[in-house]
């Protein structure tokens, strides 16, 4: 019998409804309204960056124009909505999220112990019990405020103190929780302090597999189509072995069905979906054209292979490549118009100037600039402009790299 299929186009709308991209960019972007899209994303990755706004920021805001980065805080902060933890990175997770973690917190304690011995950070261990006294004598702390007597490294991940290494390592492995930020730098408390006691039955205890079971499906629910690899890397705790048998035993039983979906060179590829997915996705509706500014780590381009097969955008981010080497830029935002990704564009908020300044943008070899696109173009960057926090936009000469 042969398999239902996506053609391309219908394959991206789906993927950009699950995604919160197939709508007009609008709509409330704080408290209960914030929390329910981060819900919906399953998660939204941190990063310090922040030549024009932090990632984080970036990705609310290219989804929720009226979002600001004290309406994220507020409700970490203040209303515990979110907790901070790993997924394939750090991320701010919705905190009813939290009882899944449990799994997490097991799989790090026996995984960072054994890699960070490794990685020389001789004493860290020892120094679990002084940092967990500290933090319980003292309240919420940050890694300056522990081993004040050790030698301090550059502050890079590989050259943390030992008490910084304990503090990690214990955050990592649920002991302790980030309760918050000042400046970028993490302060840290007793879990038992900040998470309320409901949410934490598999504490001692964990289910795996009913943590592989929601992991899988979670992570189904907010792609919408995917490979058992796929799901298994979106949250990044399940094995591939795990969701590859979760796989199978949801298509034996009915819950999950196997389709084709056409990649942007034409090429199918087999993945999973639930049954009655492709008759939904073909009612969706186009997405809006529009141009948006896309964060580098999206939650729709950081599995950038994903990304290339389903739009044909080749994106790698040079923030570790040698000036020299670069092929466009230190940190170059991808731009979205309708449901293609169109080009690039190198930019900076200079905020002594008041100005956002656009050094270059590069369209994709397909598209064509036209003076429209121009013009949806500077529309958004004036947007992007007051999101930053600056006055008006300054286009470098020869920004437009064709």
């Amino acid at each position: 019998m042969a398999l239902q299929r996506l053609d391309n186009q219908t394959a991206r709308r789906l993927f950009l409804d699950r995604h919160a991209l197939l709508e007009q960019p609008s709509g409330p972007s704080k408290g209960a309204d914030l929390l329910a899209l981060i819900q919906r994303l399953g998660f939204v990755q941190l990063d310090s960056i922040n030549t024009v706004a932090r990632a984080h920021d970036v990705i609310l805001y290219s989804r929720r124009p009226g979002y600001r980065a004290k309406h994220l805080k507020q409700l970490y902060e203040r209303d515990r909505g979110l907790f901070e933890h790993w997924t394939h990175d750090a991320a701010m997770i919705p905190m009813a999220f939290y009882p899944h973690w449990h799994l997490r917190f097991q799989r790090d304690t026996e995984l960072l112990r054994k890699r960070w011995r490794n990685w020389r950070r001789d004493g860290f261990e020892a120094q679990f019990e002084a940092v967990l006294n500290h933090v319980r004598d003292h309240g919420p702390v940050s890694s300056s405020d522990v081993g004040k007597d050790e030698k301090k490294g550059s502050g890079s991940w590989w050259d943390w103190h030992p008490s910084k290494t304990a503090l990690e390592y214990l955050w990592r492995s649920g002991a302790l929780t980030v309760v918050g930020r000042e400046g970028f730098q993490k302060r840290y408390d007793l879990t038992e302090r900040v998470i309320e006691d409901s949410l934490c039955p598999g504490r001692l205890n964990c289910d795996t597999q009913a943590t592989v079971n929601w992991l899988c499906s979670a992570a189904l629910d907010r792609l919408g189509f995917g490979t058992s690899g796929e799901l298994a890397a979106f949250w990044d705790t399940a094995s591939a072995a795990e969701a590859k048998a979760w796989c199978a035993e949801q298509l034996n039983s009915g819950e999950l069905e196997e389709i084709e979906i056409e990649q942007a060179d034409g090429k199918l590829r087999k993945v999973f979906t639930r049954p009655g997915t492709v008759a939904a996705a073909a009612k969706l509706a186009p997405a809006p054209n529009r141009m948006r500014v896309l964060s580098p780590f999206d939650p729709a381009l950081r599995d950038r292979k994903r990304a290339e097969r389903l739009f044909g955008f080749h994106y790698r981010i040079e923030v570790f490549t040698p000036a020299p080497k670069r092929q466009y830029g230190y940190y170059v935002f991808p731009l979205m118009e309708g449901a293609r990704l169109v080009g690039r564009i190198d930019m900076k908020a200079e905020r002594d100037a008041d100005i956002l300044r656009v050094t270059a943008i590069w369209p994709e070899r397909d598209v064509k600039w036209s003076a429209a696109r121009t013009r949806r173009l500077e529309a958004e960057l004036d947007r992007v402009a007051r999101f930053a926090g600056v006055g008006s936009v300054v286009f470098s000469d020869g920004w437009l790299r064709l």
